[in-house]
């Protein structure tokens, strides 16, 4: 399955929030008035400058730098031979673009992977002094998969002395051999403190194999899961495993995310997690339902970073869909990723939940906020108007449970957001929000259950910007991510009671987010 981003050197640019540009000198003023201004890019999420991009690969933190690696074709706007691109950051929200870091070469293309920050230089790569920034990744040889075999993917390493500048892949590539699966990619590696080793999370088709190593070098089968566990409506890809606390309790839970394609609810690719234990060998989850960490159709393959400052499981995934990733309007690019989130797990009514939530840091975005009331009787409507070009964020609380959200522009789109208490679903329908006959099923309506959300007050809070639309129920415990083309900024917002009862919104909060030019 196509995956992975190469991502093109531009030193002289920043990703400024809305991706704005370093000074440059002598510079075609037509070319720098156009960057980062075409249709439909977005200006406070992650873009490449130009041509393909997906996965997320990589995350990492070190010696003060969130690097962001992808799933990277140069060549053109569509899936091709996979590199891993690069990016860095000091708080996920202001990119610089680097060179591309690592690039095919005998063993195959080069999908998805993890980093992980060496730090007792069990790998001898470095020294004491200067740990190794390792990546793990899968190695494709699509000539070895032209001919039937089972073989065509196995996992490769490479190293950093430099904090991700440049990288030198290990000779003794693969690490991990593979002769049994046509699908054994996407390793998520971490170091284990209970076991002290390093622990591999590896997909192979349609379930979780766990490998460890004391050196990164040389790898053992442990164990496996999900055979007969969770949705299997399409491989199995981009694991993660990670133990979190309970809300404020002494309690902790493993965590393992998914990523699946096909077989999402809302159709095409989609990420499911377990909530479980691990003791060092072995991954177990009673869990007897499918979990979704976004009912949207566009959060995909998302991974979390290792080596955080805090600790903090932090979170990115690629914001489309397999179903139409190659369709979409864009001509200079294609992809986006989505906001950083943060993840939490909570007990929410006896139910163990996965909150992901923009991380704190989007709030110094926030400029221009107005804040108004909202009163609406059975069947009113309020009409509010939208200043920010799509680029905004709207936050309010309410205990209404029948509620709609119509986004409206002057040439006839219309985003529609729904709350329906009768059936205890949020439905997003974007089925006139602006392009969809790109393909058949972009402009389907999308559902999402939200019978666990508790009573009386939560927050919804929604952030567009351009292209894309996520929404976030309960501070995460519901969220739906989508894209958008729309050929004109949504201007109008009208906010319709479909209840029987009275909604009263004492402070709904309407906010530009820096980053349109």
């Amino acid at each position: 399955m196509p995956r992975n981003l190469y991502f093109l050197l531009i030193s002289n640019f920043i990703f400024f929030g809305a991706c704005k540009e370093a000074p440059k000198q002598d510079t075609d003023s037509t070319a720098e008035t156009a960057y980062y201004q075409e249709p439909f890019r977005p200006q406070f999420h992650f873009t490449p400058a130009e041509k393909w991009m997906n996965d997320p690969n990589g995350l990492v933190y070190y010696q003060g730098v969130y690097h962001l690696f992808y799933q990277y074709y140069p060549e053109d706007i569509v899936w091709g031979p996979m590199h891993w691109g690069h990016a860095t950051s000091t708080d996920m929200l202001h990119w610089e673009h680097k060179p591309i870091a690592l690039y095919p070469d005998e063993h195959g293309l080069i999908f998805s992977g993890s980093a992980v920050v060496d730090v007792n230089n069990t790998s001898g790569f470095g020294s004491p002094e200067n740990p190794p920034l390792v990546a793990i990744y899968t190695y494709h040889d699509m000539e070895k998969e032209k001919l039937g075999n089972k073989d065509h993917q196995t996992q490769g390493i490479a190293y950093s002395l430099d904090n991700g500048e440049s990288f030198i892949k290990y000779a003794g590539n693969p690490v991990i051999l593979n002769g049994e699966f046509q699908d054994f990619r996407d390793p998520k590696v971490f170091w284990d403190n209970n076991t002290e080793q390093w622990v591999m999370a590896l997909v192979a088709g349609d379930h979780l194999r766990l490998y460890k190593s004391d050196n990164l070098l040389e790898w053992t089968y442990m164990s496996e899961f999900g055979k007969d566990q969770g949705a299997h409506g399409g491989v199995w890809e981009c694991p993660d495993l990670f133990e979190l606390q309970v809300g404020d309790t002494d309690e902790t839970k493993w965590v393992l995310l998914i990523s699946i394609n096909p077989g999402a609810p809302n159709g095409g690719s989609g990420t499911q997690y377990f909530v479980g234990d691990f003791d060092g060998t072995t991954f177990t989850s009673d869990q007897k339902v499918e979990k979704w960490l976004d009912w949207g159709t566009d959060n995909y393959a998302g991974v979390t970073y290792n080596n955080t400052p805090d600790g903090s499981r932090l979170f990115i995934g690629w914001m489309s869909n397999w179903a139409y990733a190659r369709d979409t309007p864009t001509e200079v690019w294609r992809s986006a990723m989505t906001l950083p989130r943060h993840l939490s797990l909570d007990n929410i009514q006896g139910e163990y939940e996965l909150l992901n939530y923009p991380i704190p840091g989007l709030d110094g975005l926030l400029t221009d906020e107005d804040t108004t009331m909202v009163s609406l009787p059975p069947g009113g409507e309020e009409s509010i108007a939208l200043e920010h070009d799509n680029q905004c964020e709207l936050r309010f609380t309410t205990s209404a449970r029948d509620l709609t959200l119509r986004f409206e522009n002057d040439a006839g789109e219309h985003l529609l957001l729904e709350l329906d208490a009768g059936q205890k679903l949020m439905m997003l329908n974007r089925s006139q929000s602006g392009l969809t006959d790109f393909q058949e099923s972009f402009g389907t309506v999308q559902q999402m259950p939200i019978d666990n959300l508790p009573e009386g007050d939560v927050e919804v809070r929604i952030l567009l910007d351009t292209s894309s639309v996520e929404v976030f129920l309960n501070e995460g415990q519901y969220v739906m991510t989508a894209q958008l083309f729309p050929i004109q900024a949504y201007s109008e917002l009208v906010v319709t009671n479909t209840g029987t009862e009275k909604v009263r919104i004492p402070e709904f909060r309407i906010g530009g987010i820096i980053g349109a030019w």
